[in-house]
């Protein structure tokens, strides 16, 4: 790493493709996705890049790489702890309303309280601004990430988060019955 902050970029890459197997086997005992554990390795990778410059060359290396890698692991799944509390019940209700015969949900979607949910959902979703109803249908029917959502509609990622935050006041709001 000093080889690296003294400008060495053939050292750099070395000490990057030399690290990358350690992190990513650190990872990989605390997630089980390999989606996730490739995320997590990836920002690491980044950060080191980042903070290349915070190394003291007369410290240990492996306890800055690891302290790194422990922040970028619990960064991650806070991040995943609050998305899945944020957009849990939702999803569920999406889903039910996308497919009510999907195997696992045809005791739910017989009783006649789930398909007044979905129809009410299915009018609430009627209402949004077509850009907000696409946004609510590619990240939770369709399950794509934002990135990949906000490729496939051909804007960038803050404006496609924008959208969806905007879906879930409406939504909240339209099934609260606050507005019509």
């Amino acid at each position: 790493m000093a080889a690296a902050q003294e400008g060495d970029g053939r050292r750099y890459e070395a000490l990057l493709h030399e690290v990358r197997p350690v992190v990513q086997a650190y990872v990989r005992k605390r997630l089980p996705s390999d989606a996730a554990v490739e995320d997590v390795v990836q920002t690491v990778l980044l950060l080191i890049h980042r903070a290349r410059h915070s190394y003291r060359a007369e410290r240990p290396f492996e306890p800055w790489l690891f302290a790194i890698a422990k922040n970028a692991l619990r960064d991650h799944q806070r991040r995943g702890g609050r998305r899945a509390r944020r957009e849990e019940t939702l999803r569920d209700d999406l889903r039910r309303h996308a497919d009510p015969d999907a195997p696992g949900d045809r005791a739910r979607s017989a009783s006649p309280e789930s398909g007044a949910i979905a129809r009410e959902l299915e009018r609430a979703l009627a209402k949004l601004p077509a850009s907000q109803r696409e946004a609510v249908t590619l990240l939770h029917l369709e399950g794509l990430s934002v990135d990949e959502a906000a490729q496939r509609v051909g804007t960038t990622r803050g404006a496609l988060k924008a959208r969806i935050h905007r879906a879930y006041v409406a939504l909240r709001a339209l099934l609260a019955g606050d507005a019509t």
